[in-house]
């Protein structure tokens, strides 16, 4: 153990969270930094079929190891979520920013994903029922490997943690709200994150099974969409499909919701 371990050592999180607040010592962020590597490094291994065709683990984990630097200076336990909360969807977000800008610039990717989506709509009006992913593929004389490779892509767009669709929509409220000097004084503010989370829990249960078994296994249980794959026994492309359904279906049940109370306020 080295000096500043020793220094700290009796100190919980929360603790030295305040402290770092307050003094902005340097060697207390450096033991934070070491003692929240754990969030960095368990979500950049989570998330890394999102980025592995372009940057290793480790070349996540130093980005988020920046992200949690800066997270670091910005914190306030007063209006904050818990910092491991808070940490991890800014990470999550890190993430998939860097995979867009990665994946989808390119001009070829998103003409084929138009491509399939039009098929898609084609062949469901044409045969009454939307067609399974081998017909679609068929349908456009595409070899199936390719389409999967494409759907795959197409679907990363959607790989949103449900902790960032409910900090946009508490943000659209928040918007519309007078705030007071001080945020945590604010009744309105627990009040919101309250109606939030029976907003999605009631989203989650309009869900078809399949869809709520996938955002279990993703955010509850941290499976990937590999993993996710073998124990539906389903193929990958089809679980990155329900999943990008799945969260499309809360983004907009959650956004029809705020309307409607909106209205009725």
């Amino acid at each position: 153990m080295n000096q500043v371990d020793g220094k700290y050592k009796d100190m919980t999180n929360e603790e030295m969270l305040d402290e770092y607040a307050r003094t902005q010592s340097l060697e207390l962020k450096q033991e934070l930094v070491k003692r929240y590597m754990y969030v960095v490094r368990m979500i950049a291994i989570q998330m890394r079929d999102v980025y592995l065709n372009f940057a290793q683990v480790e070349d996540i984990v130093q980005e988020g190891v920046i992200t949690l630097m800066n997270l670091l200076d910005k914190y306030d336990s007063k209006k904050n979520a818990k910092f491991e909360t808070y940490l991890s969807r800014r990470i999550r977000g890190m993430i998939i920013d860097i995979a867009r800008k990665q994946e989808w610039g390119s001009r070829n990717v998103r003409k084929n994903m138009k491509i399939i989506d039009n098929a898609i709509a084609e062949l469901t009006v044409k045969n009454g029922k939307t067609p399974d992913s081998r017909a679609v593929a068929e349908y456009l004389q595409m070899p199936y490997s390719k389409y999967q490779e494409i759907i795959g892509k197409k679907s990363l767009l959607s790989i949103v943690s449900l902790d960032m669709i409910m900090m946009e929509a508490q943000e659209k409220q928040r918007s519309s709200q007078i705030p007071t000097a001080d945020e945590t004084q604010q009744p309105e503010e627990t009040y919101l994150k309250k109606e939030m989370s029976e907003i999605l829990v009631k989203g989650i249960e309009m869900l078809k099974e399949k869809e709520r078994i996938i955002i279990s296994l993703y955010y509850v249980e941290e499976l990937n969409m590999r993993e996710i794959a073998q124990v539906m026994n389903v193929s990958e492309p089809r679980i990155s499909q329900l999943h990008s359904g799945a969260i499309r279906k809360l983004r907009n049940y959650i956004e029809q919701e705020l309307q409607i109370n909106a209205k009725k306020g």
